[in-house]
This record gives structure tokens, C-alpha cells and sequence, in this order.
């Protein structure tokens, strides 16, 4: 039986982060998670590691989708980001997210990453 409570236990725990993820965390949720992970090798093995490089591979999946799509719609497109990838790296990612002011901070992950994009890679005019 206690082999049984802790499948279901598993179980409802990766539904509960499989619908973090799908409902876009917010920075300051993603910087809680953040602040919890320690600073070495290991980190990497964490779950609460996985989750978050899943939060933002979708953000940068939704922001090159909506610029894919602005650019076959003709539209102008917000970002441009280069087919060689966005350059984020973890330290960059979680120092930027630290400089967001408070009032900031209540942002999705998705939109942290959108603005940061725009910013980095801008469209010529």
C-alpha cells in the first residue's frame, strides 16, 4: 500500500507542475523556484531545475511562434530573433528577471521574455 500512496502522490505532483508550466508562471513565482535550487552540479538532476528550463523553452517557443507568425501575416513583428537562438543563458535569464522592478515582477514568464526579446533583438524598421 505504501508503494501505491506514493505512485498516486507522483502522480498528482506532475500534474500540478505540468499545469504551472501550461499556465505560464509568473517572475516571481519562477524566482521563488529559482532561489531554492542550489548553485552546483546538481542542480541540474532537480526536478524544480526541469521544470523551470521547461517554462522558458516554452516562453521562447511562444515568442519565435508569434513572430513566425507576424512575419508570414506581413505583419511587423515585435522581436527578430536570430535562427542561431536567443543567447539565454541561465545566469542571464535570472539576472534579468532580478532587475525587473516589483511592479514587474507579477508578469508571466512568457511576457518577462517577450519584452526582454524585443529589447535584444528588435526588428530594423
Amino acid at each position: 500500500m505504501p508503494v501505491r500512496a506514493f505512485l498516486i502522490a507522483v502522480a498528482l505532483w506532475l500534474a500540478a507542475a505540468s499545469s504551472v508550466l501550461a499556465s505560464d508562471m509568473t517572475v516571481q513565482q519562477f524566482m521563488a523556484i529559482a532561489d531554492r535550487i542550489p548553485h552546483n552540479p546538481t542542480a541540474i538532476l532537480r526536478s524544480d531545475t526541469h521544470q523551470l528550463i521547461g517554462v522558458v523553452k516554452q516562453a521562447v517557443l511562444t515568442v519565435k511562434a508569434e513572430q513566425a507568425s507576424a512575419v508570414q501575416a506581413g505583419r511587423p513583428s515585435a522581436t527578430c530573433i536570430p535562427p542561431s537562438g536567443t543567447g539565454i543563458t541561465a545566469q542571464t535569464l535570472i539576472a534579468r528577471f532580478a532587475s525587473l522592478p516589483a511592479s514587474r515582477r507579477g508578469d508571466s514568464v512568457t511576457q518577462a521574455v517577450r519584452d526582454w526579446m524585443a529589447e535584444r533583438y528588435p526588428c530594423a524598421p
